[in-house]
């Protein structure tokens, strides 16, 4: 043992358990009476949150929950569920927000899943909810949240206690605790499993400190921000942001339900300047009626995730006064991980070939240890050549603690020391990384492995595509042959010949869609394109 490790232990003055519980404690003692959070009419101080966020914690542990015990959400993005973010981690309980969009039987199955004690749910929800409450197991303790802003016709009483009045039964000076270890499991989130019963996500607090330390930098994000909540806050617990602005003395504003012209009244209002949200979101802003938009009186930074955005979409961006950032991420890093960082010797590239660049997922971020394309058989790095295709595997302290009840899972997604994505990619000679495919959506033609994702960018340059996606359809010859499901531009109609004769302008022939389907394209609520239902039509 050399000099360095004696007498020099961890003790209580140099070591504290990383959380973001401490974001919150700090900017309610340095910033109290700075506007916090705001949802229509009602706004919150750092102090007002700081104390409902305690008051709601002291509630919860009076009915009996504490540390290990899971309380799920089913909310908007309204303060409650912000709340949230703080009031069940002081209890030591580990936050469950659970998707908006799912249906009665996924419902059932995460509360069962997840050993949830308590339930809180806007009653907007009440008709999946109700049946999915009707078939548990066990008993829970149900909170509703009664919103006066929700569509009122669709409102019904879900359980027998409501969120302020159960709020107001805490104490305000309840003596909550930090975690005893930063390793302590702080949220669950669970994926949108597209094939069977979908897989709980484990953060700790650890990593949602990391994360939102590491957004701070890669986003140059200032203080006092007014940052909007387009991204849901049940979704990676909204990128880990209701961690992060705290920490900047930012203001949330809350935006309960997409509405284009909604954003742009709250970015005119509120001097918003932060927003994340799916190229789906995008494509919305950009296609919106002029009667829908207001002009930006300055520029507002996006990030966008989700999905790999076409090129097209950061050059109608830009015209409208946005930013855009590329980044990438899964549900099992807590969000982001990688960031399409500018290069100013980029700045002297024509504007396509910017858009092309801004395209790729990029490199890793501040908080993440390695990003890399292996090859998943060798696990060795993929030429740096833009051509070869491996699988994007991640490792640092923002990826997931594992998946909750499933060590088979959890066991072949970090084999050989890297979390395996399951996204397939290349690698550029800079470092940066471009997604081809999902392992699952490559397109395997006469042998030839064909990206959708290449065919999707060039349909969505047509100015009459307003959205694309490509699946494999089942082919007698070749196997599969790409087939395009498309959602077009409003009055800017188009034919399957015309939009098969674009794509062979710059396609290679085996890459061309064989057939094009004009249609509504199924979505999930972050604007992901149902992949799974389009190969349900082929």
């Amino acid at each position: 043992m050399n000099h360095y490790d004696i007498n020099l232990d961890k003790n209580n003055a140099n070591y504290v358990p990383l959380t973001p519980l401490t974001f919150l404690q700090r900017a309610k003692d340095v910033y109290p009476d700075y506007e916090a959070i705001v949802y229509e009419d009602r706004s919150y101080t750092w102090n007002e949150v700081y104390k409902r966020a305690v008051k709601f914690a002291s509630a919860l542990s009076k009915i009996g929950i504490q540390k290990g015990d899971t309380v799920s959400f089913l909310a908007f993005n309204t303060p409650e569920i912000f709340e949230a973010h703080y009031s069940v981690p002081m209890t030591g309980a580990v936050l469950n927000t659970i998707n908006i969009r799912l249906d009665a039987n996924t419902i059932n199955y995460i509360l069962n899943h997840s050993d949830a004690k308590v339930l809180v749910v806007d009653r907007q929800l009440h008709v999946e909810v109700k049946k999915a409450l009707k078939n548990l197991n066990k008993k829970i303790t149900v909170i509703d949240i009664n919103d006066k802003h929700a569509d009122q016709s669709k409102l019904e009483k879900i359980g027998d206690l409501e969120y302020e009045s159960f709020l107001n039964t805490g104490d305000e000076n309840f003596d909550w605790k930090m975690p005893d270890d930063e390793w302590q499991a702080i949220s669950l989130s669970y994926t949108s499993g597209t094939t069977g019963n979908p897989k709980g996500v484990v953060y700790h607090h650890r990593g949602a400190y990391l994360m939102s330390t590491g957004s701070t930098v890669a986003w140059n994000m200032p203080n006092r921000l007014n940052f909007l909540t387009v991204v849901p806050m049940f979704h990676c617990n909204g990128w880990c942001y209701p961690w992060t602005v705290p920490m900047l003395n930012g203001r949330t504003i809350c935006l309960r339900n997409i509405d284009v012209k909604k954003i742009f009244e709250l970015i005119d209002k509120y001097d918003i300047t932060h927003f994340g949200g799916a190229p789906i979101v995008l494509n919305m802003i950009t296609g919106a009626p002029e009667s829908d938009r207001k002009k930006l009186k300055h520029k507002v930074y996006v990030l966008t995730a989700g999905a790999p955005p076409p090129s097209i979409i950061f050059k109608k961006m830009k015209s409208l006064g946005f930013e855009v950032m590329h980044v990438y991420g899964l549900t099992e890093t807590y969000g982001h991980v990688t960031q399409c960082a500018w290069n100013d010797g980029w700045n002297d590239l024509d504007e396509d070939k910017q858009n092309e660049i801004k395209a790729r997922q990029g490199v890793r971020y501040p908080n993440t240890e390695g990003v890399t394309v292996l090859d998943p058989e060798t696990m060795k790095e993929v030429p740096k050549d833009g051509k070869t295709i491996g699988e994007i595997m991640i490792r640092g302290n923002v990826v997931m603690k594992g998946y909750f009840k499933d060590k088979e899972a959890t066991d072949k997604a970090m084999k050989d020391g890297w979390f395996h994505s399951g996204d397939l990619a290349v690698m550029f000679p800079d470092g940066y990384v471009k997604i081809q495919d999902r392992s699952k959506d490559i397109i395997i033609s006469g042998g030839e492995n064909i990206s959708s994702i290449e065919i999707e960018n060039t349909l969505s340059k047509h100015p009459s595509v307003s959205i694309a996606a490509v699946v494999a359809k089942p082919d007698e010859k070749w196997g599969e042959v790409p087939c395009a499901f498309i959602e077009m531009v409003q009055d800017e109609p188009v034919t399957e010949k015309e939009l098969i004769d674009f794509c062979k302008e710059t396609l290679a022939g085996f890459k061309v869609p064989k057939k094009v389907v004009f249609c509504e394209l199924p979505k999930t609520s972050t604007g992901k394109i149902q992949k799974f239902e389009l190969r349900k039509k082929v």
